[in-house]
């Protein structure tokens, strides 16, 4: 009886470290589809690795990431919309599993920004404050989290150039918004630069800044940079051809 007992309890063990092997193969299968520019692929294998094992955080994370990415690209509204859901329930549950994960925190900031770009002026004030929260959370529990310095970086800017619309909206449900400026965005774009240099969409978010502020040669030094850089993801193509059409006209 003794042997019998012993022997599922190893054979549950056996199975359950398989499972989790199984969990983590697609995950690491997903991370590099992202690489190689296949986010489609990707977010399968990043479904195919939580129906192995549902609260795998790197599947959650990972999928929520890049449903935000598809949501962005797809042009119908409602299939956007279910993207951006999708990555915000996504990232849902990787809180309840992991509160004090960065990237648990980080994708919730990125689903609830994505959310609030197609909403409207109220909606996307009271979303911004959250967006803030999240990404401040993720860097607190990752100090060298680039991409947080870089989402970061995006609210100052987006904050600063808020329209009248939505600075009304945050004075009615607020009494206002946070001090945001462009130098503030500035320093976190810089932030996310030296923390990885590889990043290309934080050049173009950079250079903007940069130009917004009347910076030229520091514009025209960051979009140098930029287009020497290897895409390495999906949308690093298109936005390495924006930093060069904005390189050539400036120069």
């Amino acid at each position: 009886m003794f042997k019998k007992v012993f022997a599922s309890a190893a054979l549950f063990l056996v199975s359950t470290v398989s499972f989790a092997q199984t969990a983590d193969e697609l995950v690491d299968q997903a991370k590099q589809q992202e690489k190689q520019m296949k986010d489609a692929a990707a977010l399968s294998a990043y479904k195919d690795a939580l129906k192995v094992q549902p609260d795998n955080i790197a599947a959650l994370t990972g999928a929520s990431e890049v449903s935000a990415r598809e949501g962005f690209r797809i042009a119908d509204k409602d299939e956007k919309s279910r993207n951006y859901n999708d990555a915000k329930s996504y990232a849902e549950q990787a809180l309840k599993l992991a509160p004090e994960n960065a990237d648990a925190n980080y994708v919730m900031a990125v689903a609830l920004g994505r959310i609030a770009l197609s909403s409207g002026a109220k909606e996307k004030v009271a979303a911004s404050k959250e967006v803030k929260r999240y990404t401040e959370l993720a860097i607190k529990f990752n100090p060298k989290y680039a991409k947080a310095f870089n989402l970061l970086g995006k609210w100052n800017y987006e904050v600063a150039n808020m329209n009248t619309l939505e600075k009304a909206a945050a004075k009615m449900l607020f009494g206002g918004m946070p001090e945001a400026t462009l130098q503030d965005a500035i320093a976190n774009y810089e932030k996310c630069r030296k923390l990885d240099p590889s990043y290309l969409p934080n050049y173009l978010d950079l250079a903007k800044a940069y130009k917004d502020n009347d910076e030229l040669e520091k514009t025209i030094e960051t979009l140098r940079k930029a287009v020497t850089l290897r895409p390495i993801y999906q949308d690093d193509l298109n936005i390495k051809s924006a930093c060069k059409k904005m390189l050539e006209e400036l120069e």
